[in-house]
């Protein structure tokens, strides 16, 4: 899985220099192939297929009901559904895009971005967004980091949800011991301590070691250390002193104060830990309030935001979204575009954040009385607006980015938790990967 995943990161730069060498021609031929795609009547009867990535008995009913009010509207679109399990999600799109077999639309990561739009698979939007009025809705920031991380500045998803990572704690456990909310990174780890209670095997966190533990390492790393992605010769500060002081403690608690099926932990397993009465704290996204709230009692619980750093800042990870991408081979780019515009109208966004839990991008949508009510998006925001709150910024750009994620960090967190490799050569690895991906990235690219 590693080395197809490498190879396809090979892939996508090859296919960025041949793009690059292409020129203005490229551009000038799929024009061309727009224009005739553009030809369909507007009452011809049209069947767009949509790529959930992220599906699931929380999430797919929603985006079929979303689904549902859209062809209301449009009696001559149909929409087919297509869930896709989170963490298969992106093999399928790389399989569809080697195979010229995409979706007309797609819910796609912001990780992914720069890499679909290199492998030339996505519609550019600028053009529909500009003229939309969704234009003056959705949060410019988030629109901003699309552009920012893609070779050539253009939008290519337009973000329906953010997100912040964040702690969901049990507050009645929390009365019941007396202990109070940790605010800091050191009281996180005495709370986690304090919170382990054997008698009735609770523990007070739980470290997820599988499928997409790399996002939250590097998440709690930053917020730690407070440093930027890379110093200012352009080094990464994967491998700071601070990180590595920072994981060899995370990861000391593991088997010992959480559960040892943590090591195996995705999503699922470790939200079933939370909701099921035997970890104390969790760190994961407003995002997973719709189990939350149907496990546990109301005001059993709560979110709250990752420690500070010791300055007392909080840090945050620039382009936490989710998008709606159009895929290049669609013959159906006007109607695909209803969709992405319907999805980020106030109606739709509005349902769809408050059935999932995440934070809308519409801003018309934050005046609706469940986002005043609701207090994890609040915590959210109150981080977001926080003028001191920092956002560092990963390199996106990097075609092979996730692919360093999913095959060098997700296995290495693995290695750290089950003592085969020390806490500093894991950082050192990961920095080896992300130097040698970024001087390739600027050796192709002329930075």
């Amino acid at each position: 899985m590693i080395k197809k995943k490498m190879t396809t990161s090979v892939l996508a730069l090859t296919m960025a220099t041949g793009m690059l060498l292409a020129g203005c021609g490229g551009e000038e031929k799929a024009a061309t192939k727009d224009t005739k795609k553009a030809a369909t009547k507007s009452d011809e009867p049209v069947t767009l297929q949509f790529w959930d990535e992220n599906a699931g008995p929380a999430r797919t009913p929603v985006w079929e009901e979303v689904i549902k009010r859209f062809e209301e509207k449009n009696p001559n679109i149909d929409v087919e559904y297509v869930g896709i399990p989170n963490a298969s999600a992106k093999s399928k799109y790389d399989a569809a895009i080697a195979a010229e077999d995409t979706p007309d639309i797609g819910s796609v990561q912001t990780t992914w971005l720069p890499e679909f739009s290199i492998r030339e698979a996505l519609l550019p939007l600028d053009s529909y967004f500009k003229k939309s009025d969704i234009s003056k809705k959705i949060n410019p920031s988030a629109t901003g980091v699309n552009k920012k991380i893609t070779q050539d500045g253009k939008l290519y998803g337009i973000p329906y949800a953010q997100n912040l990572d964040a702690l969901w704690i049990r507050t009645d456990w929390f009365e019941q011991a007396g202990v109070k909310e940790p605010k800091t990174w050191d009281e996180f780890f005495t709370v986690i301590e304090k919170m382990r209670d054997e008698a009735n095997n609770r523990y007070g966190f739980t470290i997820r070691g599988g499928a997409g533990a790399s996002f939250t390492i590097q998440r709690a790393m930053f917020a730690y250390s407070g440093l930027d992605f890379f110093d200012k010769n352009g080094k990464t500060n994967i491998n700071d002193p601070k990180h590595v002081e920072f994981v060899e403690k995370y990861f000391s608690y593991y088997d010992k104060l959480t559960p040892k099926s943590d090591i195996t932990n995705g999503y699922k397993e470790m939200i079933a830990g939370f909701d099921t009465g035997v970890v104390a704290m969790v760190h994961h996204n407003p995002g997973s309030y719709g189990e939350h709230n149907k496990a546990l009692p109301a005001g059993s619980y709560k979110l709250i935001p990752l420690p500070t750093t010791e300055k007392g800042q909080y840090v945050a990870e620039g382009g936490n979204a989710v998008n709606l991408a159009i895929f290049k081979s669609t013959e159906h780019a006007d109607e695909a575009w209803k969709f992405v515009e319907f999805v980020n109208s106030e109606e739709a966004q509005s349902y769809w954040n408050q059935q999932t839990g995440q934070i809308p991008t519409n801003s018309d949508v934050l005046d609706d009385e469940w986002v005043q009510d609701a207090q994890h998006i609040k915590t959210a925001f109150e981080v977001y607006n926080n003028p001191d709150t920092k956002l560092y910024e990963p390199p996106f750009y990097l075609p092979d980015y996730r692919a360093i994620l999913d095959g060098v960090v997700d296995p290495g967190v693995q290695a750290v938790m089950s003592g085969k490799m020390s806490a500093k050569d894991f950082l050192d690895e990961w920095a080896k990967a992300i130097e040698d991906s970024k001087a390739k990235y600027d050796q192709t690219f002329k930075k």
